[in-house]
This record gives C-alpha cells, sequence and structure tokens, in this order.
C-alpha cells in the first residue's frame, strides 16, 4: 500500500480580491491619517495638571456633608432626579418604538420599500444627539427633568426600534403560520404569537436602552435638563473640588449599580 500522500494541487490566487484588499487597507490608512490632519490640537494646557490633580484630590477627599442634607438639592436627591428621568425616557421611548419597529422590520408579508422607509425614518431620528434634542426641549418646554425625559425618550425611539425590528426579522415564522393556520387574524399573529416571543428581546433590549440612558441623563443637566450633570457643572465653574468628587463617586456608583442589576435580569432573560 503506497503510503505516500499526494499534495494537493494549491489554490488558485484571486488577484481580483487581493487587489479589492489591498486598496481597502490604503484607503483606510488614508482616512487615517486625514481625520488626524483635520484635528487642530494646540498642545495640553499648563492648568491642567493642576486640575486634574484637583479633581482627584476631590475623589479622595470628598464632601460627605453633601451626600444627604434634605433639601432637594442634595446628592441623593439629584441621582434618584437622574435615574427617574433615565427611566421616564426609556418606559416611553420602548412604548413608541413596537410600531415604528414593525414597520421597520423587513419581512416576507412586506414590500422591501416600505421597511426600507421605515429604517430611514428611524436612523434620521437616531442623527440628533441627546444634548442637541435636550436643549430644542428646553427652548420648547423650560429647563428641567421633562426637557431631558423628552429627549432621552425621543433619542432612545430610534435605537429601540431598530433593536426591536431586528428581533421581529430574526423570529421563526412556524408560530405565526400555527396561528394563520388555525384561522387567525394579523391582530391575533401579533397577540398570541409575534409578542410572546418577542418578548425576551423587547425586555432585553431596553434594560441595555436603560443602562445607556443612565448615562446620558448624566450628561443632560450640563445643559439644564436636570439630573446631577447641573450641580456637576456648577461644582466645576466655581472651583468645589471636594463637591466635584462626591459627585463623580455617586456617578460610578450609580453606573455600576444598575449596570450590574439589569445585566442580572438580562442573564435570567437568556
Amino acid at each position: 500500500m503506497d503510503t505516500t500522500m499526494k499534495k494537493l494541487p494549491a489554490k488558485p490566487v484571486d488577484r481580483k480580491k487581493q487587489i479589492a484588499h489591498w486598496l481597502i487597507a490604503i484607503a483606510t490608512i488614508a482616512v487615517i491619517v486625514w481625520s488626524f490632519t483635520g484635528i487642530n490640537f494646540g498642545g495640553i494646557k499648563e492648568t491642567a495638571g493642576q486640575i486634574a490633580g484637583a479633581i482627584f484630590a476631590g475623589i479622595f477627599h470628598p464632601d460627605w456633608k453633601y451626600v444627604y442634607n434634605g433639601s432637594g438639592e442634595d446628592l441623593i436627591s439629584q441621582l434618584w432626579q437622574t435615574i427617574c428621568i433615565a427611566f421616564l425616557g426609556t418606559f416611553i421611548s420602548a412604548i413608541i418604538s413596537l410600531p415604528f419597529a414593525f414597520w421597520a422590520a423587513h419581512t416576507k408579508h412586506k414590500h422591501w420599500y416600505t421597511s426600507r422607509i421605515g429604517k430611514i425614518v428611524l436612523a434620521i431620528i437616531r442623527s440628533f444627539p441627546e444634548i442637541v434634542l435636550a436643549l430644542m426641549f428646553i427652548k420648547a418646554v423650560g429647563p428641567g427633568s421633562a426637557a431631558g425625559v423628552l429627549a432621552l425618550g425621543f433619542h432612545s425611539v430610534g435605537m429601540l426600534a431598530k433593536l426591536f425590528s431586528e428581533a421581529i426579522e430574526n423570529l421563526d415564522d412556524g408560530p405565526n403560520e400555527a396561528v394563520a393556520a388555525a384561522g387567525g387574524s394579523k391582530f391575533h399573529i401579533i397577540m398570541f404569537s409575534t409578542l410572546p416571543n418577542l418578548m425576551p428581546a423587547l425586555i432585553s433590549n431596553t434594560l441595555y436602552r436603560f443602562d445607556v440612558s443612565i448615562r446620558s441623563a448624566s450628561i443632560l443637566g450640563l445643559v439644564g435638563a436636570g439630573g446631577i450633570g447641573y450641580p456637576l457643572i456648577i461644582a466645576l465653574q466655581y472651583r468645589q473640588w471636594d463637591r466635584v468628587g462626591i459627585i463623580l463617586l455617586g456617578i460610578i456608583i450609580m453606573v455600576v449599580i444598575i449596570d450590574w442589576i439589569s445585566g442580572w435580569i438580562r442573564k435570567k432573560l437568556v
């Protein structure tokens, strides 16, 4: 028996793919270099080290009296307000996102251009940053928590509806076909098949968005949309570094706890 191994013929080299890969790599490098040339970097200011050192000193020597004093303007109250802004904004957007998600989802029962228009609308909604939306809603309803809720809710619709639509597109058609075969209408298919199978993905994506909204709500206060950002910017302006330190510690603890809770709930849903 001949034990010699026959050499397999070498796979032909696809020159077109090689050229395409090199062109993509060259174009990527060119874009990176061009991006750096567009940045006007004037160097690090001389006071940067002093300010950074003062902030770290404030973190290690925080103003513990600001944690809670019953005035409604203390750290606990402002953090709670931030959580409420993020929760309401996410809750409102989760409800509004459902019809947008069914509009943007591409299924075999819809024309391709119908879902494409829905996806374009969601992309337009997502193109507005939360800060810009907060400034717009401050002009409409005045400064405060309401502007923050509306800004987060409007922006979250674009992202949540996109995630929901992708979850709808990945659903198995078997349960829907079973309900239709039993004589169910489109409403019955949605209520008794699509939504129950979609619910774990909806809750998981909503929790993830709430986690992101917590961080966004902490920033919106910088422009007057309520939350912990407003006392933070005031403390920075007046160089109250011990106040800055306790606020930063509070934000870190809040984000870590909510991230852990939402992650634990998402694991239970999988």
